[in-house]
């Protein structure tokens, strides 16, 4: 069961942190906290804190698809995070 991230201090940061260096990545991840930010589950949370610890360059290249996730970030709820994020 996943629960509805209600805590909003967690959420701005996770805002904050969804601003990167290549416009690219920001453009993405804007959007999607956008569109999908009230919604986002504690599972999404876990999932996009994974992939905001990653640099900008290996998180463009699974943002794009040119690459999947390994090590750390290659979790099922990283890889459907990935999948509504590729669609946003």
């Amino acid at each position: 069961m996943t629960t509805h991230q209600s805590d909003p201090a967690n959420r701005a940061r996770l805002r904050w942190r969804s601003r990167r260096g290549l416009l690219e990545n920001d453009l993405i991840l804007t959007r999607f906290l956008d569109a999908h930010e009230a919604d986002l589950s504690d599972e999404d949370v876990d999932a996009l804190t994974r992939l905001l610890d990653l640099a900008d360059q290996p998180l463009m290249d699974l943002l794009l698809a040119r690459a999947e996730p390994e090590g750390e970030v290659d979790l099922p709820q990283v890889r459907a995070l990935l999948a509504r994020l590729r669609q946003a």
